[in-house]
């Protein structure tokens, strides 16, 4: 069982991320969890309110949650209406990025979007959560997404353990896919104090899981690697691109690389990303 979790930024229609979602579930015979997580009413009242004031907010938070709980049969039905056999439907009440990493952890994939109006409290939120959620994260852009098939996948491949990682989490999908190309960058050490011998090779390692590749050399500047990735991914016409989330901390906020950075916020095509 495959278990895919999207974050609904609404219930009354079911947006893009929801439906790349549904389609993905279905292709994989999996489990779809849709999320509407809606903020505390404690965060909507004023420093100085009366009490009338904070009854009327409680009141409205109420009333949404309501509303939120009865899009449950709806979902399921929508849901299972797209293919998937086994949907279900949470309503959750506090901090949009904390409470997804914690419903993610019951998951194996969060699929989320990038919204043309940005729903997020700030473009850094989106890049927090993917480097903290634990689990891979498909982003799926503002853009049209033609149905979600893994017909063609291309992989960012520079050997890191964030790179290994996204390709390991990536197995179910590009065991589905018809063709998978490796873009291979510059090599990244893991780990300057440990060497192997053979190393790691994933050529092997991808057809040990009887995935067959054909791999491109990408040569650039590393400020031209995120660009350049997505053109070859394009080039391929590529229906998912696998790379691996890097992160750096500054000061207690996360932040992404370059590359990661580049695709995240200009891909037209959905990204499985994996800190």
């Amino acid at each position: 069982m495959y278990d895919v979790l999207v974050n609904a930024i609404n219930f009354e229609t079911w947006p893009r991320g929801a439906h790349y979602g549904a389609q993905l579930a279905a292709q994989m015979q999996g489990s779809l969890t849709g999320a509407y997580i809606y903020p505390s009413p404690l965060y909507a009242t004023p420093s100085f309110s009366t009490p009338e004031l904070i009854e009327a907010v409680i009141d409205t938070a109420r009333a949404l949650e309501a509303s939120a709980l009865a899009a449950r049969q709806p979902f399921e039905a929508w849901a299972n209406g797209m293919g998937v056999a086994q949907a279900s439907w949470v309503v959750g009440q506090g901090q949009l990025s904390h409470a997804l990493v914690q419903i993610a952890t019951w998951h194996d994939l969060l699929v989320l979007e990038r919204h043309p109006e940005w729903t997020w409290a700030s473009p850094g939120d989106l890049a927090a959560l993917i480097l903290a959620v634990g689990v891979p994260c498909i982003v799926v852009p503002p853009e049209p997404v033609r149905t979600a098939t893994l017909a063609r996948v291309a992989i960012a491949w520079n050997g890191s353990t964030e790179a290994i990682r996204a390709v390991h989490s990536a197995l179910p999908l590009l065991q589905q896919a018809n063709e998978v190309l490796l873009l291979r960058g510059e090599p990244k050490d893991v780990c300057q104090e440990v060497s192997w011998k053979p190393p790691f090779d994933i050529d092997a390692y991808l057809g040990r899981h009887g995935i067959r590749v054909r791999s491109q050399e990408v040569a650039c500047a590393p400020d031209e690697a995120g660009d350049i990735l997505l053109a070859q991914a394009e080039r391929f016409d590529a229906d998912l691109l696998v790379m691996g989330a890097y992160g750096r901390s500054r000061f207690s906020e996360w932040a992404l690389g370059g590359a990661t950075r580049h695709v995240l916020w200009n891909a037209r095509l959905p990204v499985l990303f994996r800190h």
